[in-house]
This record gives C-alpha cells, structure tokens and sequence, in this order.
C-alpha cells in the first residue's frame, strides 16, 4: 500500500451569485490514467469533503476526482434529504475554480436507489477499461462498507482510499487481508489531517443560527444563506 502520502436553475427572485462554470462530466477532458471517485449526499459539501478528494489526489496521483452526489441515497432510509437541484448547485459551487475536481450526475441521472455498485458499473464503460477507478471514503464510511450493495464488486471495479475521520480509526491492515485476501492490497489507507467536520452539524449550526464561515466553501455558504436552507432543524 505505497505511495506518498501513505499510511498504506438558479431563481430570478434570489440574490446573484457566482456561478461556476458547468463543471465538466467524465470524458470532456483529456483522459486522466486514475480518476478518482468520491460519492455522497453533500448536503451541504463541506471542506472535509474537499479535503478528502485533495488528500486522496496527491497521495495516489490522481488525473482529477469526481463529486458524485446522490440523489436517493439508500443508507438514509426515510430521512430527510434536501432538494436535488440544491446539493448539485452546492457541490458545482465547492468545487468550482479547482481544475482536480469535477462533477459527475451519473446518480442524479439514474432513477432508483443511488448504489455504488450501480455508478462504477457506468463509469467503468464510459471512461475505457484502461482508467483506473479509485473509490474514495473515509473510515466511518469504510466501517459500514458491509452494509453496502455487493462490496466485493466493488473492490473489482475500483481501488479503495480510505481517509482518516475523528472517531473512527482506518482499518487494520492485517483484518482488510483476511477479509479481502489478496484485493487487499488496492485498499489504500491515507495518512493526513483528519478534519472533524460534518453536514449534518453545519445544518444544526444554520438551523440555530451561529455561523458556518470556513466549514464551507464562501459560495456555498452565500447559496445556503440566500435560499434560506436548513432553517429548520431536522430529525
């Protein structure tokens, strides 16, 4: 597990904002030989998950890592999610500026649940055999990875980044060998800064009214403040 870095429709009625340019879909730009893939609701994107895409990029040589936001996410069960249009607005904003990250609506664009499995499948034929896909997450996702459709595909179809998360220790090297045998070893364990951040505490912070400057991107914060997301706390 080597390698440096290595521990192995915008509404006419709302105030202006920067907007991105569309940020490009997989294969609009040269073809990158690793592409990096980091899934999610991003409700909001926050700087953990741009650290995360950051952190996985330089210590596996990523070509670019895409933002894939999910538009029925099945891990949330009845929970609330916000409206689809949003997080993708929010996501194009986060990234927006950043030549390494782009966004990619394959699970927006696919009706049903938002499974992993599903999207690599559809990346896979789109971007050629001959591009290696690496899944990024970070341990607290990794330690439910069992609870994901068909985890054994896919570690065929993708390495694995697996990023630090406060709480949550990365996995041992010695159990991922005797769950995965040999596919163990393209589970990368990342070695950085562990940022304690989440998006549902940013939601509490706005439902309360106390400030989230820096959690997020300035852009997405202006999105959230100008259509008045989150203002009332979820379950």
């Amino acid at each position: 597990m080597g390698g440096r870095g290595l521990r192995t429709a915008e509404r006419a009625s709302e105030p202006r904002l920067a907007s991105p340019e569309t940020a490009p879909q997989p294969g609009r730009r040269a073809r990158a030989r690793r592409v990096g893939i980091l899934g999610g609701t991003f409700d909001p994107p926050h700087i953990g998950h741009l650290w995360l895409a950051t952190l996985a990029a330089d210590s596996l040589g990523l070509g670019h890592v895409l933002l894939m936001p999910a538009a029925r996410p099945p891990h949330k069960g009845r929970k609330a999610v916000s409206n689809a249009a949003d997080r993708v607005m929010m996501t194009r904003l986060a990234i927006s500026g950043d030549p390494g990250l782009d966004l990619s609506l394959v699970e927006m664009e696919r009706p049903g649940p938002s499974y992993t499995v599903d999207s690599l499948v559809q990346l896979r034929a789109h971007l050629g055999e001959e591009v290696r896909l690496v899944l990024i997450m970070a341990s607290d996702s990794f330690a439910e990875i069992e609870t994901w459709r068909d985890p054994d595909r896919l570690l065929e179809l993708a390495d694995w980044a697996v990023g630090p998360r406060p709480g949550t220790p990365l996995p041992n090297p010695q159990a991922l060998r005797e769950r995965f045998g040999a596919a163990a070893a393209r589970i990368h364990l990342l070695d950085g800064p562990s940022l304690d951040v989440s998006s549902s505490d940013i939601r509490a912070r706005v439902a309360a009214g106390r400030p989230i400057r820096y959690l997020v991107p300035r852009a997405v914060e202006e999105l959230i403040t100008a259509r008045r997301l989150y203002r009332r706390r979820r379950p």
